[in-house]
């Protein structure tokens, strides 16, 4: 069985507490680095994931695997953080890290965790 692809999606419209409203948001710097450092990651831009007093915001998912929402992240230096945690994700078979083998920033920014799609019922013939 192929390995299922893990995606991350970025929030770019989240913005932090201070920022240039000018400027680009928190959310899509966020995007950008990511972007330049995740070789043949999956990185989405997505406009809003509702989770806007918590900046910023990423979610992943992978078919069969449990779903994660991370908040709290600073934009300027959670790309590493953000890659290596879904490095240990993506080497899972149901998307579930243990705990400590989280990065912190996983650990104390996780808003939600939601279960797998359960697999669709073959067609009846």
């Amino acid at each position: 069985m192929p390995e299922a692809e893990t995606i991350l999606y970025v929030c770019t419209t989240c913005r932090r507490e201070g920022d240039d409203p000018e400027a680009p948001r928190a959310g899509a710097r966020l995007h950008a680095e990511l972007v330049q450092r995740a070789g043949a990651l999956r990185v989405e831009p997505v406009e809003c994931l509702s989770v806007c007093k918590r900046p910023c915001t990423v979610a992943v998912a992978s078919p069969g695997r449990w779903t994660y929402v991370y908040g709290d992240l600073d934009p300027a230096e959670a790309a590493e953080t953000i890659l290596a945690g879904i490095g240990a994700y993506a080497g899972t078979s149901d998307g579930i890290v243990p705990w400590r083998e989280r990065p912190k920033e996983f650990r104390s920014g996780v808003i939600a965790r939601i279960p797998p799609f359960p697999p669709r019922p073959e067609a009846a013939e």
